[in-house]
Formats: structure tokens, C-alpha cells, sequence
């Protein structure tokens, strides 16, 4: 017996019944050969992990653009907030952990630079239309490993591609990444927003805090705690009535303080405007895109979305480079 087996055995023995077992997965786009130490969520993990759309999530924005300051979360930041959050849960449910962390490390690999107002205005400006969760599909699938792509299982993908609110994953796994993503960003964003003197804890509804918790650490601990209370031994990932509201409240509460507020938001028009620029610029000059984007319009893949997979995969600082170097008249040197 292989390492990986034995490791097959232990779950099938030790998780939860509702659990997605690695000697279950319904496979990889195209089959390979097994390894002979890693189950294949495992795989899928270290492959998203040492990935660059990964790396390059460091420096994309997750809610405010290109901060001054050491301590306001990144994309990349994020992300590490979602799988701890989602492993945390998972541990405690006795599902599998190393899927989750797979689709919680993968959820937003093909999210845009200036994080959703770069979305807003690809998906506005190009006729196929954007949306970060299916580019993050496509980023695994056909960008990464020069169009090789990461040849993920089945159940990563669908975690990935199901991460929204709109989603529904068809593992419990996948359903606790959706859960933590909502709860990490409402953690994070509601903390940054308070480092940057947007909100204080006060201003929380009384309500939200009376069922939450007083502090932004408080309700991530009563969000986490009562998914796990209340999913214990279920085949459903589920808060309480009582919690699921008030993080219903306490999002619509950030929506309106934090995401649609002017102040933080001012400089989201010109990120848009630069994006769209891009945009149009490469649409009209796709010759100058690199060679690999031009080989995928070769093979048949359409130039509107080959533009989109360059400009979604820069980061912010890379974006405002190319429109500096395309636009912005250079200093004469003699």
C-alpha cells in the first residue's frame, strides 16, 4: 500500500460520511497518473499554491486601492483569511480539509487588478462579459503553465466556480469556502475600514452587535462558531436563523458605510477608466499582446477574451505601468 493510499484509508474511516473522499473525486479534465504520497486534493493544493496567478495575488487590491499603510489586507491576504477561516470549519466538521483549502486558495486567482471595480468595467466594456469566479476557472483550466493549465479535480473547480452567493457548490466543502469568504471579508474590510477612520465599532447597529458581538474578532468567532454548532453532523453547511441574519444586516451595513462610500471609493472611476482603457488599446493593437495570448487567438480563442485573460491577470501595479508607458508622454533625455 502507497502513502497516498494509506492516507485514502484514514479518511475513509475518520471523516464525517457526508465528507468528499479523495479516492472518490470524479477526476481531472485529463486523466493522469496518481502520486504515490499526495491524495489528489493534496495535489491540487500544492498546485494552486505554487501557481504565479497566486503569487500575483499580493499585490491586487482586495477593497482599498493601493493603501499607504503596511497593514491593510491584499488579495493574497485575503485569500490566506478565507483557507483558515474554511480549514478551521472543516476540521471541526470533519470534512476534507485539503479540498477545501484547494477551492478556498483558488477562489479568486482570476480576480482582476483594483479588485471589483477592475471587474465592473471589464465586465461592462467587453461584449462576452467578466466574472472574476468563472476567470478563476479559466486562470486553473487554460492560463496557468503556459495553457497547460493546472489539471484540477472536479471538486476544486466546482468549489472555485461556485464561491459566490449565487453558487451552490455540490460539496460541503465547497459550501464552507462560500461561507468563509463572506465572513472573511466582512472581518477584514469592517477592520481595515476602521484602521483607515471610515467606521468605529460603535457605529455597528446595536442590533448586529446584541447577536454578533461587539468587536470585529467577536463575530468572527460567534460566524464560525455557530456554522460549526449548527452544520455539526447535517448534510447542509448552515448558520443559525438569528446569525445568518444579523450577517445578513452586518453586509448590507458594509455595502453601504464601506463599499458604496465616496471616500474610500474616489479613486475606483479612475481605476475603471484605466482598465477600459486597456482594454480598448490592446483590442485595437492585439498584436502587441505577448506571444502566448497570441497564440490562444491562433488557436481560436476569441481576441475580446484573450484581452481580458492579460488584463485580469496584472496586478495593480503592472496595470498603471502599461498605461504609464502606453499614454503617459516620457521625459526627454537628449
Amino acid at each position: 500500500m502507497t502513502i497516498r493510499e494509506s492516507q485514502e484509508k484514514w479518511e475513509s474511516i475518520y471523516l464525517s460520511s457526508y465528507a468528499a473522499l479523495s479516492m472518490h473525486s470524479g477526476g481531472r479534465l485529463r486523466q493522469e497518473a496518481h502520486c504515490d504520497i499526495r491524495p489528489v486534493f493534496q495535489r491540487d493544493r500544492d498546485r494552486i499554491l505554487h501557481s504565479k496567478s497566486f503569487r500575483r495575488l499580493k499585490d491586487k487590491t482586495q477593497v482599498f486601492l493601493t493603501p499607504e499603510g503596511d497593514h491593510y489586507r491584499t488579495r493574497l491576504t485575503h485569500t490566506l483569511e478565507v483557507s483558515q477561516n474554511a480549514r478551521t470549519i472543516a476540521k471541526a466538521l470533519q470534512l476534507n480539509e485539503e479540498l477545501t483549502e484547494a477551492i478556498a486558495l483558488g477562489h479568486d486567482l482570476g480576480h482582476t487588478p483594483f479588485g471589483h471595480a477592475g471587474e465592473r468595467a471589464l465586465n461592462r466594456i467587453c461584449p462576452l462579459g467578466f466574472r472574476h469566479n468563472e476567470q478563476s476557472v479559466r486562470t486553473v483550466d487554460v492560463l496557468e503553465k503556459d495553457g497547460q493549465g493546472l489539471n484540477l479535480t472536479l471538486e476544486v473547480r466546482d468549489g472555485i466556480l461556485n464561491h459566490q452567493t449565487s453558487g451552490t457548490p455540490s460539496t460541503l466543502e465547497g459550501k464552507i469556502v462560500r461561507f468563509s469568504d463572506k465572513i472573511a471579508y466582512m472581518h477584514h474590510d469592517m477592520d481595515d475600514a476602521i484602521r483607515g477612520g471610515i467606521l468605529t465599532e460603535r457605529d455597528v447597529p446595536r442590533e448586529i452587535r446584541e447577536v454578533a458581538g461587539e468587536t470585529t474578532g467577536a463575530r468572527l468567532d460567534r460566524f464560525i462558531h455557530d456554522l460549526v454548532t449548527n452544520s455539526y453532523g447535517k448534510n447542509e453547511i448552515a448558520m443559525s436563523q438569528p446569525v445568518a441574519e444579523a450577517m445578513m444586516n452586518l453586509r448590507a451595513f458594509m455595502f453601504e458605510r464601506v463599499y458604496n462610500n465616496r471616500e474610500a471609493k474616489s479613486e475606483e472611476k479612475k481605476a475603471e477608466m484605466l482598465i477600459e482603457t486597456l482594454y480598448a488599446y490592446y483590442m485595437a493593437h492585439a498584436d502587441l499582446l505577448p506571444r502566448e495570448h497570441q497564440r490562444m487567438m491562433y488557436d481560436g480563442e476569441s481576441k475580446e477574451r484573450v484581452v481580458c485573460d492579460y488584463i485580469a491577470a496584472m496586478t495593480d501595479r503592472f496595470a498603471i505601468a502599461k498605461y504609464e508607458e502606453i499614454y503617459i508622454p516620457k521625459a526627454w533625455h537628449g
